[in-house]
């Protein structure tokens, strides 16, 4: 069965648990078309592709999103992409910068005011950059604005939106964009922060399961966007990958529901690789 035609129904089963005595719900997947009915989402880098691709899955899996980004113009560019496809309603954008770590807890508060449910149940940290130069020629300036975006980043969102989920009493779910980078022999700025990235939803999701918050991480191989000098005009194929393509944003988007669903309540800590076999059966690819 498909991932995009499967969905969700939360079936309450009755197991009583007698140290706790306490009733819990398990939900079994029946059908996915609105595995997130009724939540909110916040994706940082939400105007790039892998973002765009989420926001689309996430909308036609019943969620309201906010795309985060720095570009008002990019930003509005893919709302009325996002709105073409009949959710007008649904999507909405906010300027945030994820180096202002000091202004994050207001931007929090301002995205979950974006609709009447002023709450947010998830966020996706897809804000990332990378810089392509040579180990001998690498400068502290390209080193630090990585380091910063992608790692920093990251680590400061999650602790923003957690804070709010906690005061707020959301069993929410976090979801880091990482990469098949995190696999590899880290020598460039981009992959020690994907490094981090891996490391640090291994550390959050310690932290935030008492709190009913699931974190985890999806690590793409090379995805046919922008971020690697792709358009939608060009083909996926990518002969130094395994598989011998590229995977496409939807590909993404169709995990990233399932793991920011009930469904994947038990997938804690965890980064699941989509690389097309980059970087872990074969290392350097």
């Amino acid at each position: 069965m498909k991932l995009k035609q499967l969905a969700v129904k939360s079936v309450r089963k009755l197991f009583s648990l007698a140290k706790e005595k306490r009733i819990v719900s398990v939900p079994v997947l029946v059908s996915q078309d609105k595995l997130l009915d009724g939540k909110i989402a916040l994706i940082t880098g939400g105007s790039g592709g892998i973002g765009m691709g989420i926001a689309k899955s996430f909308l036609n899996s019943g969620a309201k999103v906010i795309i985060a980004g720095t570009n008002q113009d990019k930003l509005n560019h893919c709302l009325s992409i996002l709105r073409g496809g009949g959710v007008s309603n649904s999507c909405s954008a906010l300027i945030l910068d994820v180096l202002d770590v000091k202004a994050m807890p207001q931007k929090v508060i301002e995205a979950a005011s974006l609709f009447p449910e002023n709450r947010i149940d998830i966020l996706v940290n897809s804000a990332g950059v990378v810089a392509h130069s040579d180990f001998s020629t690498r400068t502290e300036e390209q080193y630090d604005f990585i380091m910063d975006v992608n790692a920093k980043g990251t680590y400061f969102m999650s602790q923003a939106v957690s804070n709010f989920m906690i005061e707020h009493n959301i069993r929410g779910h976090i979801l880091n964009i990482s990469s098949s980078a995190s696999l590899k022999p880290a020598i460039t700025p981009y992959q020690l922060s994907k490094w981090a990235v891996r490391g640090m939803t291994l550390g959050l999701a310690d932290a935030l399961l008492p709190h009913g918050i699931v974190v985890n991480a999806i690590a793409p191989g090379p995805v046919a966007t922008q971020f690697i000098g792709r358009s939608e005009d060009d083909s996926i194929a990518e002969p130094v990958n395994p598989s011998g393509r590229c995977a496409v944003p939807s590909e993404i988007g169709n995990l990233a529901v399932f793991m920011a669903s009930s469904a994947g309540d038990l997938i804690v800590g965890d980064t699941v690789y989509m690389t097309g076999g980059s970087g872990n059966i074969s290392l350097h690819r």
